[in-house]
């Protein structure tokens, strides 16, 4: 590819030769979340947010378990400023939630945001300036000490403008496009704002060291964050807040990393939405921790109604493969895969308590909202027998025999391969019983009873075509009398009957359902099934319909 030599790395990696947070296998505990949907992931939508639906989105967030939640640029916009005034005045704001709000370090933006603040219980002023090299000589045309001096003034206005405004006011402070600054210079301008503000464990300040634009792999923002950790003043009373972007693709990876090396709170978005290719996502933050066994102290129960609500808030629809949320994250179309999973989940069943190891699927669909039937077996030409058994099983309660699932597994592939598309599992069942269920052509089964001497004697009532007629058979049990009276009768031949059976549903008055193969004299087998609350009788339809394919096959060949 051309033009390589026009780029390098333009970040900088702490002079430290060992770190840490790489002796560290998983994150045991989740950290601070706070959400910027309504101002990082607001300001990048095509068409932004009303104000009465960023109102339903924040109530939504509250819902979700989110404690800090940034509402807005309220000296951005009249809308902006009146969001935060209808939060306040109409008290909105629950009493465990703290809201955030953004500013640059000017004077009279500053004093727009805390007018917007008057009255507020509690919030967090969340101060920021740009510091990267790039952002300092092409956009500021200033030196290190004027960057300084730009921040350090924000600090002493937000200190001003706290004292004259009723309330209780957690500072943060931004050095904007972190991950482009020499990182002497980060610890000296976040240092000088600590100074400023002179955190105390009754007060602490949140340093929020953002990747604004993701430059290098996440193992560097991971060695990043840790040198800040430790050159931090106050770090006892820093609240170390990550927020990356993911330019790279790898906002995610960078949040994990950045936790292990000293992050103790992480801004992001639901699904990563923000400007260029998004801000991290925090669901799957959440639910990579949940999928280790950690609480991620969210409620993320019902994943759909989460995209749901996302999707309306944001008018951007998810993409399928999103991780947890997307439509196809769970299916599997693959044969090989739709067996494992199946006889995962038969497995578990005869294991109660094992922890969630089920092939292919990292946690279980259902704990977030997800089904089985409609997520994870997915049914097209790729499909295989054991999904397909898997499906009909738990969804309908159809659980066929082996070589049957096999031949119904080869009848959907083909019919899904001709009419190129997947099959819903209402098609699919659909499909079962227009093949298998209770046939009645060419041969109708009308009536039949039993009496029983030495042996069972049966009379059979049925119409061949358009012919009513009446057999007779006898055997040593009811189905074996039926069988030998066709067999007599329409000298139908065919031999090694299986059969299986069992209850469709719970309770007295459950159906049964039974599933019949017949093998004719080309050594070929029929299945049929049969379904009726009295099992001789789901038997004997069983073993009409099987008869029935037979006749219908061979009569077409």
């Amino acid at each position: 590819m051309k033009n390589t030599d026009k780029y390098t790395r333009n970040y900088f990696n702490p002079p430290v030769s060992e770190h840490r947070w790489s002796s560290q296998e998983y994150i045991s505990k989740a950290p601070r979340w706070c959400s910027v949907d309504l101002r990082d992931g607001n300001q990048a939508l095509i068409v932004p947010m009303s104000l009465e639906k960023k109102l339903e989105f924040f109530q939504f967030l509250c819902k979700l378990g989110f404690k800090e939640i940034e509402v807005g640029f309220p000296a951005a916009s009249e809308t902006e400023f009146q969001f935060v005034r209808t939060l306040i005045e109409q008290k909105l704001i629950p009493e465990d939630v703290t809201i955030q709000v953004i500013t640059p370090a000017r004077e009279h933006i500053i004093r727009k945001t805390f007018e917007a603040l008057d009255g507020c219980r509690k919030a967090i002023i969340h101060l920021y300036n740009s510091t990267s090299v790039a952002q300092r000589e092409q956009v500021f045309q200033k030196s290190r000490s004027e960057i300084i001096e730009i921040a350090v003034s924000g600090a002493k206005w937000l200190t001003e403008y706290a004292a004259k405004t009723k309330g209780e006011f957690l500072f943060e402070y931004t050095p904007e496009s972190f991950t482009g600054t020499e990182l002497d210079f980060a610890v000296e301008i976040c240092n000088a704002v600590l100074d400023v503000w002179k955190p105390q464990k009754e007060h602490p300040v949140i340093i929020n060291l953002a990747s604004t634009v993701s430059l290098s792999m996440p193992h560097v923002y991971a060695n990043q964050i840790e040198y800040m950790s430790d050159h931090l003043n106050y770090r006892e009373n820093v609240i170390l807040s990550l927020h990356p972007h993911n330019d790279r693709g790898s906002a995610v990876a960078e949040a994990e990393l950045g936790i292990l090396a000293g992050g103790q709170r992480v801004e992001g978005t639901l699904f990563g939405n923000g400007e260029r290719t998004g801000n991290v996502d925090l669901i799957t933050l959440a639910l990579n921790l949940f999928s280790h066994g950690v609480d991620p102290i969210l409620d993320l129960s019902n994943i759909p109604q989460v995209v749901e609500m996302y999707e309306d808030a944001t008018g951007m629809n998810l993409p399928p493969r999103q991780p947890y949320g997307g439509q196809l994250v769970f299916a599997a179309f693959s044969g090989s895969h739709q067996d494992a999973i199946a006889k995962g989940m038969q497995w578990r069943q005869s294991h109660s308590g094992a922890h969630w190891n089920v092939p292919y699927l990292p946690i279980d669909p259902q704990d977030i909202g997800r089904s089985y039937e409609n997520d994870v077996i997915r049914i097209n030409s790729q499909s295989g027998k054991g999904g397909i058994g898997y499906l009909l099983e738990h969804k309908y309660g159809i659980n066929m025999p082996k070589p049957m699932r096999e031949e119904f597994g080869y009848i959907i592939k083909g019919i899904s391969d001709h009419q190129h598309k997947e099959l819903s599992p209402e098609e699919v069942h659909q499909i079962f019983m227009d093949t298998y269920l209770n046939l009645q052509t060419p041969i109708r089964l009308d009536d039949f009873y039993f009496v029983h001497k030495k042996e069972y004697h049966t009379t059979v009532s049925l119409t061949v075509g358009k012919e009513e007629m009446e057999l007779t058979g006898r055997g040593n049990g009811r189905f074996d009398a039926v069988s030998n009276a066709l067999r007599r009768g329409l000298n139908i031949r065919f031999h090694d009957i299986v059969y299986q059976e069992h209850a469709l549903e719970r309770g007295s008055t459950s159906r049964a359902i039974a599933y019949v193969g017949i093998t004719s004299d080309s050594q070929k087998t029929y299945w049929g099934c049969g379904v009726h609350t009295d099992i001789i009788a789901a038997s004997i339809f069983a073993l009409f319909s099987a008869i029935d394919r037979m006749l219908t096959q061979e009569q077409n060949d």
